[in-house]
C-alpha cells in the first residue's frame, strides 16, 4: 500500500516520560515532558537552497510565534525579516521508520531520529545511566556535492513552555539552544553557532551576530555551514530534564538525577554515547524488518516508540526504583489492563520492572472487599482485589483507590475488581515462569493463596454451585455492576460478570495458580485451582450453541459475538503451561473460525471486530488474537486485516497521535498517544519459548558495543 509519511511518532529516551514528536505536518510536534499528546511546537529543519539566500525545510512548522508586533505596536523598529523559509514539496520528501531510527529525506537533506528500545537492567544492582539518560540523538545529513557555494542547515523549535523562556547554552563544548532547565538541544561539533529570535530568518541570516542571543525571541536554532564539494552530518542530543520531586502520593524523583544534575550533563552524555546509540538501532531495526512483513515491522516499530514515550523509571525517598508505564493520552498509572498486556514486552527486556509493579500493586493497591449478586443487597465473602490503576498524571492515589473507579455504575468507570484480580496473578504467574524467581514468589505465598480464595468467592459462594466463571459483583459497586477492560463497549465485551472472554481469562488465572502453588509446595491449594479451571472449561465448552459459536455472556442473554473469547490463551501458552484442555481449545477454535467473518467480527474493510455488536475495537488487543490464531491455532497470518489496521494508524484522522488503540471503525476515538501496542512484539516469536525469543531480538549488541 502507499503509506502517508505524515504521521506523528514517539523519539523517547527509556523511562523519561518524555517525547520529541514529529511527524504530522504543521506545528503539530516537538519537545513534551509529561504531556496528554505532542507538544504542538513549530519544529524547524532544513538547508539553504543551493542558489543562496532561500531556504527549504521540512513540514514541520506554520504557527504563528511571538512576533516583534507584540511589543512594537506602532512598527517603529527594525526586526523584521523578509520570509526567506518553505517547507518542501510533499513528493520530494521520503521518510523510513524503524523503532529505533526514524530517517526522513528531502533533495539534499537527510534527518535522522536515534531512539532505539533500550534494556534497563535492576537498578539496584546496575549502574544504568547510560540506559536512562533522557535524551535522543538527532543526525542531520546535508549533501553539497554538487553545490558550487556553502549552504547553512539547521536544526531548532519554538518552545511553548508557559513558565520559561529560551535560552542559548552557555556550557563549554556545547552549542545549542533550549528552554529553561527541562528542554534543550545541543551539539558538540565545530562549526556551528545557535541563536534565538522571533522568526528564524532572524537566526539563519542575522544582521549582526551579537543580536544572535534575543532572549524575548521564541524560536532558537543551531546553524552550521557545509562546504561546496562536501557532505556533512552534525549530530545533536535532544534533551529532557525534571529537577525535583516529580510525583504526589509517593514523593519521588527521576531515577536519572542519580547521575545527572543538569540538563547541560544529560546533552554531554548522550552525544559521548551517541556511536552506540547509532548502531544499537540500526541493528534493531534490521532484525526487527527481518523477522516481520513490512505492514506489521511498521505497526511494531510505531507502537514500541509509543510505549518507550508512556514510561517512567522514578526513585523513592528511600532509593527505591519506581517503575510505571503511563496509559497515553489518559495519564492513569501502571493502568492493571495495560501492565498484564505490556508484560510480555517488559519480561523479555527488564523482568525486575515487571516485579516491581506487582510489588506497588500489593503495598498499596490491594484491598479486600465483599461480593453480592447482581439486585440483591445480600453481602458474601469476597477476598483481595486490586485497583485499575495507581493514580494520574504523576499524582499516585491513596491507597486502596484508583483514579478511574466510580461506585454506581454499570458501564464506563465502574469498577473492574475481578479483572484486576486475574491480571495480577497472570502477571506474577508470567514473571514466576519466565524468571525462575521462587525467593519472590514465597515471599508473596499469602498473596496467591488470597488470590485463588478470592477468585473461588467470586464465582459462587456456595462450592457446590462453583462453575468456574465469576457470576458475582464487588460490593465497591454498590448496586452497579463490574466491567472488563473494554469498558466503552456494550455488554458483550463490556460486563464482566459471566462473560465468556473473563471467563477464559478466568481459566488462565486458575492455570497460574496452580503453577505457582505447587512450586510452593501447596499441592491442595493447587488442586482447588485445577479443579476450578476444569469447571471453567466444563462451563465455557456448555455454553457453545449448534453452530459452535459462544454467547459474549454466558447464561444471560447476550448473544453477541467476540473475537477476545480466545485472547486468554496467550498467557498459559506462553508461560509453557501445559495444554491439556483439548475440548476447550477445540471449542474457542471453532467458535474463532465461526466469527471472523464478514458482518460477524470484520469490518468492510478486512479489519478485525472485536464484538459484533459494536464498532469499537482495540489494536493493542487484536494483536494478542492475531497471535493467538497464528501460534496456537496455526492459521496463517491475516494480510488483509494488516493492511487494515495499519491503513487505521496512518488514516490523517488520526495520525496526530502517534500510535493509537481504541478504534471506532478505523477512527481513533480513545486511547490515543498509547503504550499498549507493544502487545505487537509476540509477533517476533515463531517457537516454543517466545520471551527468550524476543528478548534476543530487544537486547541484542551490534559488533563493537559492549
Amino acid at each position: 500500500m502507499d503509506r502517508s509519511i505524515f504521521y506523528n511518532a514517539h523519539h523517547s529516551p527509556v523511562g523519561a516520560f518524555a517525547s520529541f514528536t514529529l511527524g504530522y505536518k504543521g506545528p503539530k510536534g516537538g519537545l513534551g515532558l509529561e504531556l496528554t499528546g505532542p507538544a504542538d511546537e513549530n519544529v524547524y529543519i532544513g538547508l539553504e537552497e543551493r542558489e543562496g539566500g532561500r531556504f527549504r525545510a521540512l513540514p514541520f512548522y506554520g504557527g504563528a510565534e511571538v512576533a516583534a508586533e507584540d511589543y512594537d505596536v506602532e512598527g517603529l523598529s527594525d526586526m523584521r525579516f523578509a520570509n526567506a523559509l518553505a517547507p518542501f514539496a510533499d513528493d520530494q520528501i521520503t521518510r523510513q521508520l524503524g523503532a529505533g531510527i526514524d530517517e526522513w529525506k528531502a533533495g539534499d537533506l537527510t534527518f535522522r531520529i536515534i531512539s532505539p528500545p533500550r534494556e534497563v537492567p535492576d537498578p539496584d544492582h546496575h549502574d544504568v545511566r547510560d540506559a536512562v539518560a533522557p535524551a535522543v540523538i538527532v543526525e542531520l545529513t546535508v549533501d553539497n556535492r554538487e553545490g558550487e557555494r556553502e549552504r547553512r542547515c539547521f536544526f531548532g523549535y519554538g518552545g511553548s513552555d508557559r513558565y520559561t523562556g529560551m535560552r542559548l547554552l552557555d556550557e563549554p563544548g556545547l552549542t545549542g539552544v533550549g528552554q529553561g532547565t527541562t528542554f534543550a538541544i545541543a551539539s558538540t561539533d565545530e562549526g556551528l553557532y545557535a541563536g534565538i529570535g522571533w522568526q528564524p530568518e532572524a537566526i539563519l541570516t542575522p544582521r549582526l551576530k551579537e543580536n544572535l542571543p534575543f532572549m524575548l525571541g521564541s524560536v532558537g536554532l543551531v546553524v552550521g555551514t557545509v562546504a561546496p564539494g562536501e557532505t556533512r552530518t552534525f549530530r545533536f542530543a535532544v534533551a529532557f530534564f525534571r529537577e525535583g520531586t516529580a510525583t504526589t502520593g509517593i514523593r519521588a524523583r527521576y531515577l536519572y538525577r542519580r547521575w545527572f544534575d543538569r540538563i547541560e550533563q544529560v546533552l554531554q552524555h548522550a552525544l559521548e554515547q551517541a556511536d552506540a546509540t547509532v548502531k544499537i538501532a540500526a541493528q534493531f531495526d534490521a532484525s526487527l524488518r527481518s523477522r516481520l512483513s513490512d505492514d506489521r515491522a511498521f505497526m511494531a516499530a510505531h507502537a514500541i516508540r509509543s510505549y518507550f514515550g508512556a514510561t517512567q523509571l522514578l526513585e523513592r525517598e528511600d532509593g527505591r526504583p519506581l517503575w510505571v508505564v503511563h496509559e497515553g493520552e489518559y495519564r492513569m498509572m501502571n493502568t492493571f489492563d495495560l501492565t498484564v498486556d505490556q508484560a510480555f514486552f517488559e519480561l523479555a527486556l527488564n523482568p525486575w520492572t515487571v516485579r516491581n509493579e506487582l510489588d506497588l500493586f500489593v503495598e498499596k493497591y490491594a484491598y479486600e472487599d465483599q461480593v453480592r449478586f447482581p439486585g440483591s443487597s445480600e453481602l458474601h465473602p469476597g477476598g483481595i482485589a486490586f485497583t485499575h490503576d495507581m493514580g494520574v498524571a504523576n499524582a499516585f492515589s491513596a491507597a486502596g483507590q484508583s483514579a478511574y473507579e466510580q461506585a454506581g455504575l454499570c458501564g464506563c468507570f465502574s469498577y473492574m475488581s475481578s479483572e484486576e484480580l486475574t491480571n495480577w496473578i497472570l502477571t506474577a504467574g508470567l514473571y514466576v515462569a519466565h524468571t525462575g524467581d521462587l525467593a519472590w514468589a514465597e515471599g508473596q505465598r499469602e498473596i496467591f493463596l488470597a488470590c485463588l480464595q478470592s477468585l473461588e468467592n467470586r464465582d459462587h459462594p456456595d462450592v457446590a454451585l462453583r462453575n468456574g466463571v465469576m457470576g458475582l459483583d464487588g460490593a465497591r459497586c454498590q448496586g452497579g455492576s463490574e466491567i472488563t477492560t473494554y469498558d466503552s463497549l456494550d455488554a458483550s465485551l463490556g460486563q464482566a460478570r459471566n462473560n465468556v472472554y473473563l471467563a477464559v481469562k478466568g481459566w488462565s488465572a486458575y492455570l497460574f495458580l496452580q503453577d505457582v502453588l505447587n512450586r510452593l509446595g501447596e499441592p491442595d491449594a493447587a488442586a482447588r485451582a485445577r479443579r476450578q479451571a476444569e469447571r471453567a472449561a466444563a462451563t465455557i465448552v456448555a455454553a457453545k450453541d449448534e453452530n459452535g459459536l459462544l454467547p459474549a455472556v454466558i447464561g444471560e442473554g447476550v448473544d453477541a459475538r467476540i473475537i477476545p473469547a480466545i485472547e486468554a490463551l496467550v498467557y498459559p501458552f506462553v508461560a509453557g503451561l501445559p495444554a491439556d484442555f483439548p475440548e476447550l481449545r477445540a471449542t474457542l477454535q471453532a467458535h474463532f473460525e465461526a466469527v471472523l467473518q464478514p458482518g460477524i467480527c470484520r469490518f468492510a474493510d478486512g479489519g478485525w471486530r472485536l464484538s459484533s455488536t459494536s464498532r469499537n475495537s482495540w489494536l493493542s488487543k487484536i494483536y494478542l488474537c492475531q497471535y493467538v490464531a497464528e501460534r496456537i491455532m496455526g492459521y496463517a497470518p491475516d494480510a488483509e486485516a494488516d493492511r487494515a489496521h495499519l491503513a487505521w494508524l496512518l488514516d490523517p484522522e488520526n495520525a496526530y497521535y502517534a500510535w493509537s488503540d481504541q478504534m471506532l471503525e478505523g477512527k481513533a476515538v480513545g486511547s490515543r498517544y498509547y503504550p499498549r501496542g507493544v502487545t505487537s512484539i509476540l509477533w517476533t516469536a515463531s517457537g516454543d519459548r517466545p520471551l527468550e525469543e524476543i528478548r534476543s531480538l530487544l537486547v541484542s549488541q551490534p559488533a563493537g558495543v559492549a
